[in-house]
């Protein structure tokens, strides 16, 4: 039995789960590679070696033949009758091979091949190690800044956190612990190369995943994910059980599992709402907080209009149009926001709701422009200062 190498396999076996049957077959390559670097060809060469004790034998195969005219593939029947006395003109002998004759130059290419196919493995083995948590989150240890990309050790691998995947504002220190979104592993020459995110919507969701264990077990569906990385991210959830509501779910006893994910993301906003399959419903669920008046929805053209209360429209809108714009990409619909003034205005606004709020269509959008100040001036001069706020409320539903 070949102890030391058997031990050697085993090790590179369990440490870099490199299978022994690949380094077996790696070896028996290297030998047939020294054998042909020797005696310059490598046809007639047969390595026979055993799997449980790895001892091995090399042989060239030779005919037996009354004149020799290429030694490196026949014997004469004079020797083939002193390796065995049976043979005879015509059959094929097996000639034993002592490694140890191999020259220097041979054993050192033998030995090159055996620590490439080594180096190959590893790299193959790391790459399908990364390959399975493509489209999952890793944990990863921040090394340094190269640049203005950030070097992440991630175990067995490095990866490079680029300008374009990083959040604005995110300032990391060396040896800080984050969580990253595997965009996609690609296998070089040179080991895995690992693209890595903290921008990415996926990422939000694999948090989730992480900390709810209803979205885990697929009681909850996250449906779709709209993000502005740093700043706010909607999502829309839907339970496939009644009992169980997805928001509050996603949400966690006061706020604690949300929280988690807005952690680790430093202090992303996040808005959970209710996903519907009515478009209607789901654009006046996506533009949360904001209160709606009505929505009217195209599936065909995917776009929507949609009519907000005055003191609303700010807030629909958002800053720098961040509601509405998130609220589009969560949908899927081009959404185009209106005050009620400005439905008035355009008759746009429904009928049904005009008369539920007593409004006049003849006359009224001009009154209504003119502001509540100017139809009622006399209530709010003639107030006294001290007056509490439930007589001014008061004020407003006697004159309404």
């Amino acid at each position: 039995m070949n102890t030391e190498l058997l031990e050697a396999l085993n090790i590179l076996e369990q440490e870099k789960n490199i299978s022994k049957e690949t380094m077996l077959e790696a070896i028996e390559n290297s030998l047939i590679s020294a054998c042909k670097n020797h005696f310059g060809t490598s046809e007639n060469i047969k390595v026979i070696m055993d799997r449980e004790t790895c001892d091995y034998a090399v042989y060239a195969e030779k005919e037996v033949v009354e004149e020799v005219f290429d030694p490196a593939l026949e014997i004469s029947l004079e020797d083939a009758e002193q390796i065995d006395s049976a043979l005879q003109i015509g059959d094929v002998a097996q000639i034993p091979i002592e490694s140890k004759s191999f020259g220097r130059i041979a054993t050192q290419n033998a030995k090159n091949l055996i620590l490439q196919k080594i180096r190959e493995e590893e790299r193959k083995v790391v790459y399908d190690q990364y390959f399975e948590k493509e489209k999952d989150i890793v944990t990863g240890i921040v090394q340094r800044y190269v640049g203005r990309n950030i070097s992440i050790n991630l175990g067995r691998a490095d990866a490079m956190l680029t300008e374009n995947e990083q959040v604005k504002g995110e300032v990391f220190r060396p040896t800080e612990r984050i969580k990253l979104y595997v965009v996609e592993v690609k296998n070089t020459p040179k080991g895995p190369k690992i693209l890595v995110s903290r921008t990415h919507p996926e990422l939000v969701k694999r948090l989730f995943e992480a900390e709810v264990a209803e979205v885990k077990d697929g009681t909850v569906e996250i449906k779709s994910i709209a993000r502005e990385a740093g700043s706010r991210t909607k999502m829309a959830v839907w339970s496939n059980e009644e009992n169980v509501d997805p928001v509050g779910a996603c949400v966690g006893m006061n706020g604690t599992r949300v929280n988690a994910v807005v952690n680790e993301l430093r202090g992303e906003k996040i808005d959970i709402i209710n996903w519907s399959d009515n478009p209607a419903l789901l654009i006046e669920n996506a533009l949360s907080p904001a209160k709606v008046i009505s929505v009217m929805a195209d599936p065909d053209e995917k776009a929507a209009s949609v009519i907000v209360p005055d003191y609303q429209l700010s807030l629909a809108i958002g800053k720098e149009g961040q509601n509405a714009r998130l609220a589009a990409r969560l949908t899927g619909y081009k959404i185009d926001i209106k005050s009620e003034t400005q439905a008035i205005e355009s008759g746009e606004l429904p009928e049904d709701y005009m008369e539920q709020m007593g409004m006049e269509e003849e006359g009224y959008g001009e009154n209504y422009e003119e502001g509540y100040d100017e139809q009622y001036p006399q209530e709010y001069e003639e107030t006294p200062a001290d007056t509490d706020y439930d007589e001014i409320e008061f004020i407003e539903t006697e004159n309404e």
